[in-house]
């Protein structure tokens, strides 16, 4: 995560005029814990963080984590969210598509032009979530070419 990211997706995302310290705090708590549910709670196949971050041993220079985060939304002090009547169905394919989009993306990098992924890890979390609706809307992405995996 990164300052600059978190200040632009709280002025052009949450349309925050001025981001306070308690605002960015508030959303990078609820992105940290939603990044390290799979340590807490291990999921299908054992796809989680940790196999994530061995899988990239191998090529420590080529590496480094970038956090997305979607719906973004900020609670308010009675706890409310600002989009608790606003929620709607989506498709895994629509989530994980927007966790790629740079808007989304908690770091400052270019990921469309130049940028590549070696692997993708995202927490999809929901009642109605089958591992094969993931699978498949991952394929889509890759023949889509929505974005750049390496070639190997």
């Amino acid at each position: 995560l990164d300052n600059t990211a978190l200040n632009r997706i709280a002025v052009d995302r949450l349309r925050i005029e001025n981001p306070t310290v308690d605002q960015l705090n508030s959303l990078v708590a609820t992105i940290m814990a939603a990044s390290t549910t799979t340590l807490r709670y291990p999921g299908y196949m054992n796809n989680d963080l940790i196999g994530l971050l061995a899988s990239l041993i191998p090529t420590p220079r080529c590496h480094f984590l970038m956090t997305g985060y979607t719906p973004l939304t900020l609670t308010d002090a009675t706890g409310q969210s600002d989009s608790a009547t606003r929620i709607r169905k989506t498709t895994v394919l629509d989530v994980m598509r927007r966790l790629t989009q740079p808007k989304n993306i908690m770091v400052s990098a270019n990921t469309r032009s130049s940028g590549c992924y070696i692997s993708l890890l995202n927490i999809v979390q929901g009642n109605d979530i089958d591992p094969t609706q993931i699978h498949k809307a991952l394929q889509r992405i890759r023949e889509r070419q929505l974005i750049n995996f390496i070639p190997w």
